[in-house]
């Protein structure tokens, strides 16, 4: 394995796009290499019926009515089975998430030289650009990123956030403070399906650490996410309106396995583009994540370990397993059907 210092691209991936260039090696893996351990690259798996919860059922009342506790036994099916659904009737209209990715996308639009403004600096994620490169025979996203700082809005580093379109800014920070409530819904929604006090969740989230990224995709108008689930990939339908919601693993490590943080990740085409837009919830950095007393016992015994500053954590665990895959690389059989994937890979944390 060979490391080497993180470096900015002289040509981003949607650069290379819009000029006609082919991919070159450190964007390209094959049904060969240890990337696909969650077994081999399909670009075209099938739909998967991914679960669909509503989520003005619980706030519709204040009190468990019918409605509500149907959509609770939903969830918790959900998170159980696939660790993510799609959130209808969430409260936010199709045209106003609509401005949201408009915005994404009018930035993406943007001359290269204007976009150069906001290029992330190296050794940070913070900013527009390519991933974080931690060794030589990585292979990149064949995406190009803005990675923003969103919450708290003291850390915002200002000098990332784009000033053109005009309406960015603003845009974005409205859209973080709906999310935010919406969050508080979800996390206290989750303690309920399994019959926990409200806040047993939220209460690691009340100085909420929120990161934003927009990604620029060779895919546009198709499905492009894939969710592992029961040792197959699924490919999540589109649904113009909903949020897609997916665990992270606090949650599965606050649930005791209970809940599930699934593995994911996007496969690209040459042919169409797709402009994402994610949050990422962190838990605050001096705060311990570990599991709810309550949901240990002697059926199900303690399964995790407590975690302190969870985000730092994870990324390191994920820095570690991705060089341990560069360790493994095998670039001496190469398949001509080759896809780029973006893949998410879990980190858990035994106790």
């Amino acid at each position: 394995m060979s490391t080497c210092q993180d470096s900015l691209p002289m040509k981003t991936a949607q650069q290379m796009a819009m000029d006609g260039d082919e991919p070159t090696s450190k964007y390209i893996i094959n049904n060969y290499t240890t990337y696909t351990k969650f077994s081999p690259i399909e670009t075209s798996p099938p739909l998967g019926s991914v679960p669909i919860i509503d989520i003005d059922g619980f706030v519709s009342s204040s009190k468990q009515d019918d409605q509500q506790i149907n959509e609770l036994t939903k969830l918790r099916s959900a998170l159980t089975t696939w660790g993510c659904f799609q959130a209808v009737n969430h409260g936010l209209s199709a045209s106003y998430l609509d401005s949201i990715r408009h915005a994404i996308k009018q930035f993406f639009k943007l001359p290269m030289e204007e976009k150069r403004k906001y290029l992330r600096e190296t050794g940070s994620v913070e900013g527009y650009g390519n991933d974080i490169t931690y060794s030589e025979n990585q292979v990149q996203d064949w995406c190009d990123s803005l990675f923003l700082r969103i919450l708290p809005e003291d850390q915002r580093k200002l000098k990332f956030w784009p000033e053109n379109p005009s309406n960015f800014r603003e845009t974005i920070d409205d859209y973080t403070k709906k999310i935010k409530l919406i969050s508080v819904v979800i996390f206290e929604a989750m303690a309920k399906s399994l019959d926990l006090e409200d806040d047993c969740f939220s209460k690691h989230f009340t100085e909420q650490r929120d990161v934003l990224q927009g990604r620029h995709y060779k895919i546009r108008g198709v499905e492009g996410l894939q969710v592992l689930n029961d040792g197959s990939w699924y490919m999540v339908p589109v649904i113009h309106d909903a949020l897609f919601v997916n665990l992270g693993d606090q949650m599965q490590i606050m649930s005791n396995g209970i809940f599930k943080s699934p593995v994911h990740r996007v496969v690209t085409n040459r042919d169409k583009a797709r402009v994402s837009v994610a949050m990422f919830t962190e838990p605050e950095a001096d705060k311990e994540i570990g599991l709810v007393d309550d949901l240990v016992n002697e059926k199900r015994p303690r399964v995790y370990k407590t975690v302190k500053d969870f985000a730092a954590f994870n990324h390191e665990c994920f820095r570690k397993v991705l060089l341990l895959l560069m360790l493994c690389y095998d670039d001496t059989s190469m398949d001509p059907h080759r896809w780029k994937v973006d893949l998410s890979i879990d980190v858990k944390v035994k106790a």
